[in-house]
């Protein structure tokens, strides 16, 4: 494996790693027994830092192992998708801005990961307990998604700062 690639997948890992463990330690139940978390932080973090492939899946399962671990197993495939597919999001919108990673195509892909991430709960609920029942979890799950864009938001700004991802020479 070449040395770029291996570091790629090692940080994918780590990334993974801090997904789950940021889902995992702070836990707001909701209506629909699932549960409100820092996950997202991480997550639109990663669509920040890492390439597309490699940012969808340390997303994905990274959210999806903190489901499992938790006991919430039966959300674990749809929070593989929905949590992966807010990385693909971040980077559709700067694709179709065909702008590189400035502050407001960064915002404006945090601001629709995080809308896909509420309907796509919306609509994984909806299909579990019924439409007009999933209806109550849009507002944790925007809460959620507010306080994950706001927090990424600043970790990305010490990011750039601190010039970490020059240090990493991850090219993104």
């Amino acid at each position: 494996m070449k040395k770029e690639k291996l570091r790629l997948v090692i940080v994918s890992a780590l990334f993974a790693a801090l997904i789950c463990v940021a889902t995992m330690v702070v836990k707001i139940p909701t209506p629909l027994n699932g549960y409100m978390n820092l996950g997202d932080c991480v997550i639109l973090v990663a669509a920040f830092t890492l390439p597309c492939g490699y940012g969808f899946l340390a997303a994905g399962v990274g959210s999806a192992l903190a489901d499992i671990l938790s006991g919430y197993t039966a959300y674990a495939p749809a929070t593989f998708l929905v949590k992966g597919l807010m990385v693909l999001v971040v980077f559709a919108v700067a694709k179709l801005l065909k702008s590189e990673k400035t502050d407001l195509v960064k915002l404006i892909g945090f601001v629709l990961a995080e809308v896909e991430m509420v309907l796509g709960y919306y609509i994984f609920e909806g299909f579990m307990y019924g439409f007009s029942a999933s209806l109550v979890n849009i507002p944790a799950n925007a809460i959620q998604g507010a306080a994950g864009l706001v927090l990424a938001v600043v970790i990305v700004k010490v990011l750039e700062k601190q010039k970490v991802l020059e240090k990493l020479r991850i090219k993104n």
